[in-house]
Parts: C-alpha cells; sequence; structure tokens
C-alpha cells in the first residue's frame, strides 16, 4: 500500500532566483510543513571541510526536510535537491529543475516528473537513501550561491556554502551527534 507522504509547497523557482538576485531574503521552503526541531534533536546536518573541520551544522529530527539549492551555471536559474531525515537516513527525495539545461534531467525509473505548471518540473518520489548518510560536494562560486534551505518554526531559514567554502570541497552529513562550538541554527 503506498503511504501517502507530506509534501512541501514551494514558491516559484523563478521568483526565487529574481529576489535573492534583488538581495530579497526568500526561501522554496515559504509554508513548508515539518516538525519544529527541539533542542534534543536526535539528528543534525554537519557540514564539515576538506579536513573534516566543522563549518556549520543544525537540527534535523525524524522527518526533518531540507533542500540544497543552487544557481545554474548557464542558465543562472535556482535548482534545488531536496533531502529528509527518513529513520536516521538521509534520503534524496525529490528535485526541482526549471529547464531541461546542460546536466540536468530526469532519468527513467529514477522517480517521477512531474510538471511544475511554469515551464520546468518536479522529479518526485525519488526517495534515494545517501550511502553512508553523506556526501561530498563542490562548492560553487557566489554566482553559483550552493546553499542550504529549510524551515524551523514556521520562519525559513538558510546557509549560503558559497559564502563560507567557495571553490573548496566540503562533506554534507546526517549525523547523531552535535558538536560542540559550531554554528548553530
Amino acid at each position: 500500500m503506498h503511504q501517502q507522504r507530506r509534501r512541501l509547497p514551494w514558491i516559484t523557482t523563478r521568483g526565487l532566483a529574481a529576489a535573492f538576485v534583488l538581495g530579497l531574503t526568500c526561501s522554496p521552503l515559504a509554508g513548508a510543513e515539518i516538525s519544529s526541531a527541539p533542542a534534543n534533536a536526535s539528528a543534525y546536518l554537519l557540514v564539515t571541510d576538506e579536513q573534516g573541520e566543522p563549518l556549520f551544522q543544525t537540527a534535523m529530527p525524524e522527518g526533518a526536510r531540507w533542500c540544497l539549492q543552487w544557481h545554474h551555471s548557464v542558465k543562472k536559474f535556482a535548482v534545488l535537491d531536496c533531502y529528509r531525515n527518513h529513520a536516521g537516513v538521509m534520503e534524496l527525495e525529490r528535485s526541482h529543475q526549471p529547464d531541461f539545461a546542460a546536466g540536468l534531467g530526469h532519468t527513467q525509473g529514477r522517480g517521477e516528473q512531474l510538471s511544475d505548471g511554469k515551464g520546468g518540473y518536479w522529479i518526485e518520489d525519488i526517495d534515494e537513501p545517501v550511502p553512508g548518510n553523506q556526501y561530498a560536494l563542490r562548492v560553487g562560486a557566489l554566482a553559483v550561491d550552493h546553499r542550504l534551505v529549510w524551515q524551523r518554526d514556521g520562519e525559513a531559514k538558510s546557509f549560503s556554502l558559497s559564502r563560507r567554502a567557495a571553490g573548496e570541497r566540503v562533506t554534507l552529513q546526517l549525523t547523531e551527534t552535535a558538536l560542540s562550538g559550531v554554528n548553530n541554527k
């Protein structure tokens, strides 16, 4: 039996890209329905640099969702890869791509491609566990603006990886242990 899951209501990514260009604070998670992260959350999203030094962490309890957002280097529109904590496992849940630009597209058998009604598409139900609950990312320049976006207590949050580590290799991981002295949001 297919279990009905809560989905995040997203705002348009074209409008989002324009908002960032204008310097407005906006998030693709505006209005998202996720649980607030209590102080004793059982999991954390941690970002470390190439030497393993922590750059950022935030609570991501069971069921919490977040996205890695960036601007396509050629077309300049916002792309989203969205994850969730599913029983302690980092899982790629869905992706939003406003165009079939270079490097983007849907792979048959990996989720379901659905129109976003604005010329782009969502790839839903990817539900793919991330091996080892972590992955490496070469962070793009400020123009690419790799950033983490999520919602907490009804408020949109973001952390710019590009402002902190442009051109560097970082590791994003879902972990059970919080590190002291790390930027927590």
